[in-house]
């Protein structure tokens, strides 16, 4: 597996690893896909896929004990583990809670990397700052960033905070590219700052793009998800499909080893 360098840091992260939406449930705790969920997060580790990204919001927090319990039959130190705090747990006493409350449902002392899961609703990006670099100086993390954020905002992140934004995690797949056309890509690209693509692959229908991916896939013999993802990781960003079947799973750790031809970027383009 391709392994990219996360922000300004010294770490290096798989280019693929596993988002973890709707693994025990949406809005709500789901359990009735546990048992498959924990397997999934174990094979993707398995599979080389060790950056296991969650959120205090999916499942109202249930996700996060599925993570959890993988992570007893995987071993902590096998993962790096990212979690993200809703918008409205952003003042320092909610924050607190909302880290405290995700470690104890993972199982952990820390994880690796938490961020502010969208902008502030009722405070300024300042303060929210401040706040998550309490949780770091608290060593409940050790990495922070946002999911989200504009350039604005994240130039307002930048200058509040004393320790390193070292990512941002949003929307982007080869159908959906409003980073690229905003700047923010560019943007990210330019100040260090790691892009993690959230829903990289679309699931595309019959489209043009789709029939492009198609013809790739053919000529290589894999499949057209394989290239939508090796297409991100040749644009330098880290993808985090979520896949329960080992075949999703197979074909997504695949990916972070197939290394497009400039010609086959140019005729996705």
């Amino acid at each position: 597996m391709k392994k990219m360098k996360l922000g300004k840091t010294d770490e290096f992260l798989p280019a693929i690893g596993l988002g973890t939406w709707e693994m025990g449930g949406g809005i709500s705790p789901d359990p009735s896909n546990d048992r498959e969920s924990v397997k999934a997060i174990v094979k993707a580790v398995e599979l080389g896929m060790t950056h296991i990204d969650t959120a205090e919001y999916y499942g109202s927090g249930h996700t996060e004990e599925v993570v959890g319990k993988a992570l007893k039959e995987i071993g902590r130190d096998k993962v790096f583990l990212t979690s993200k705090v809703w918008p409205n747990h952003l003042k320092i006493k909610d924050m607190l809670n909302s880290i405290e409350g995700s470690l104890k449902r993972l199982g952990t002392d820390h994880v690796d990397l938490y961020l502010i899961h969208w902008p502030p609703e009722d405070l300024s990006i300042k303060e929210a700052i401040q706040n998550i670099n309490v949780v770091l100086d608290r060593g409940y993390t050790r990495y922070i960033g946002v999911s989200n954020f504009s350039i604005s905002q994240l130039k307002e992140a930048i200058e509040a905070s004393k320790n390193l934004v070292v990512c941002n995690q949003v929307r982007y797949n080869i159908e959906d590219r409003e980073i690229e056309r905003s700047g923010l890509l560019d943007f990210c690209k330019k100040n260090a700052i790691s892009v993690v693509a959230y829903s990289p692959l679309n699931r595309m229908g019959i489209s043009a793009t789709a029939s492009k991916l198609e013809n790739i896939a053919k000529n290589r013999k894999i499949t057209s998800p394989e290239v939508a993802l090796a297409w991100l990781v040749k644009k330098g960003v880290f993808a985090i499909p979520k896949a329960l079947s080992e075949k999703h799973l197979i074909e997504n750790a695949k990916a972070g080893d197939i290394e497009l031809t400039d010609e086959e970027m140019k005729f996705l383009e």
